[in-house]
């Protein structure tokens, strides 16, 4: 049994590791506002903060609304513009020192109650109480026993980063002034449709790569070569198409890595550990870019392209195509990793991320349906005890705290794809872990190929319905994360029934179930690495 290439161990490694990590699709933001509102019982609402520095608009600050108080409008014009003064004492659980009459009084969480803090703040004078929180995240503020309150001024919370803003401002001797309101959000916003269509696109175009690239053909692009040459030619193209077969065993040890990687990352998360994912998703976007971009460029019968080489320390022999693309993949990541901030920085992302997916699936792949159904089982285990079980165990959905980034210093963690909002409000992102890609595009990617070495056609097949099963799955996703008010989901609950159980039905229904589930281990079809 041949070992993989160096480098096609190196990107495989790299997708692999990017699999233990948290898997979820979500909204980066709270919940959205619901129903009709009373008090004691208000929907906690998202809200805007419009901010103004000594009359200069700064970015807006997001919070959320206290199941008490007063209703903020919808509509920014129907707010007013406040000034901004901290309460005295900042906790506010005593009647303030400084005057808060008809301003937005600021305080911090902490002390004693949030019913007392709203009243206190009421008694003072102010129009409208903003807490901030104690860490990263929009705190939900309950009434608690109480439901005889008479708080008939806005009480919301914001971020611990969003305070500090405030603080910066204020601490400067600036004049703050606030306008709160709380937009409503449109049910379906038009990024969901395009992140839906780049996941999809990314599991088909993986699954079809070896046709659109004609690699599996390319013996016409060595035969310009000396016959002396061609044996050698013949042998690297051999070593090039090396795979590395998913095993059982690897798909149990994955759930034991993943599961010990996930709480060091709740446990141990800091800027700095953000900082050796966002270097690890360059290296791997890098080397799935050059792969893709050389694929695509030897599959348009460019002539040549492979003859002229270089011999370069550390790298070895290596041809100019390859070099001018490796130069242009490192240029592209570095500028990526440093304008990852920016507005359009999503872009860079989505495209490394996209390219390294590409590569993992076409390197690592599941050898019958007896893998796929124990590492997609025990993925979908894995993601529903992350997020619907761990808060039982931690008091907090591990994976979605750590897909939040609660403790990362204000860093995101880069290995999913995200799409800004386009018609909500609130604006930020639509998310997919690449987990929610890769797990379901190696059941897929097997589909294809099983297909192809039967020659079934596309009705008789199984690549159209497993393709039209992630579609449906995904789609099921969005939904629930509707119906959830936008708490992340394990987005493998609905993908693996939607996939593996769309197959596991297909192939009983048509008496091809004994073949999917033994498929390739007969010796006639040796193994070219394993897992």
């Amino acid at each position: 049994m041949a070992d993989p290439s160096a480098y096609q161990l190196s990107i495989v490694l790299v997708g692999i590791f990017f699999l233990v990590l948290p898997s979820i699709t979500a909204a980066d933001d709270a919940s959205a506002p619901t129903g009709e509102i009373a008090n004691c019982t208000n929907d906690f609402r998202l809200v805007k903060i419009n901010r103004w520095v000594d009359g200069v608009e700064k970015e807006p600050i997001g919070g959320l609304t206290a199941d008490f108080g007063a209703i903020l409008p919808a509509l920014a014009k129907q707010g007013n513009r406040l000034p901004a003064t901290f309460s005295e004492p900042l906790d506010s659980c005593s009647l303030s020192t400084s005057k808060l009459s008809g301003s937005i009084a600021i305080a911090v969480r902490g002390e004693c109650i949030f019913t007392a803090k709203a009243q206190i703040a009421q008694a003072g004078g102010a129009a409208a109480l903003v807490m901030i929180n104690d860490d990263e995240g929009l705190l939900q503020m309950g009434c608690g026993n109480e439901t005889n309150l008479n708080i008939t001024i806005p009480v919301i919370t914001i971020s611990k980063s969003g305070g500090e803003e405030l603080k910066k401002s204020m601490d400067g001797g600036a004049k703050v002034e606030l306008l709160l309101y709380a937009p409503n959000r449109p049910i379906l916003d038009y990024s969901v449709i395009f992140l839906w269509m780049m996941a999809v696109g990314t599991v088909v175009t993986a699954s079809l790569w070896s046709e659109i690239t004609g690699s599996e053909n390319s013996d016409e692009r060595y035969n310009e070569l000396s016959p002396k040459e061609s044996d050698a030619a013949a042998a690297k193209q051999e070593e090039d198409k090396e795979i590395l077969h998913i095993n059982t065993k690897s798909a149990v040890v994955f759930v034991i890595t993943a599961s010990t990687f996930l709480l060091l990352l709740y446990f141990f998360m800091s800027s700095w550990f953000v900082w050796v994912l966002i270097v690890l998703f360059c290296i791997g976007g890098i080397e799935g870019m050059h792969n893709c971009i050389v694929s695509l460029v030897m599959s348009s019968k460019c002539k040549g392209c492979q003859k002229k080489t270089v011999n370069l320390p550390l790298l070895g022999e290596m041809t100019i195509l390859s070099l001018v693309v490796l130069i242009c993949c490192v240029v592209f990541a570095v500028v990526w990793a440093a304008n990852r901030k920016a507005s359009y920085s999503w872009i860079g992302q989505d495209v490394l991320g996209i390219c390294m997916m590409l590569t993992v699936l076409q390197l690592a792949q599941l050898p019958n349906i007896k893998v796929a159904t124990v590492l997609l089982c025990c993925a979908f285990l894995y993601d529903i005890f992350w997020v619907f079980l761990s808060p039982y165990i931690f008091h907090d959905s591990v994976m979605i705290a750590v897909a939040r980034g609660d403790k990362s210093g204000g860093e995101s963690i880069p290995m999913l794809l995200r799409v800004p909002r386009i018609a909500d409000p609130y604006e930020g992102y639509n998310m997919i872990g690449f987990g929610d890609i890769l797990f379901p595009g190696l059941l897929v990617s097997f589909s294809f190929r099983f297909d192809k070495a039967n020659k079934k056609r596309i009705l008789n097949g199984y690549f159209l319905f497993l393709t039209i099963g992630y579609g449906l799955g995904l789609a099921f996703t969005y939904l629930g994360l509707y119906l959830m008010d936008g708490h992340g989901q394990p987005a493998l609950l609905y993908l693996v029934p939607c996939t593996l159980g769309t197959c596991v039905v297909l192939g009983w229904i048509r008496g091809e179930l004994k073949q999917l589930w033994s498929y390739g281990t007969s010796s006639e079809t040796p193994a070219s690495g394993e897992a």
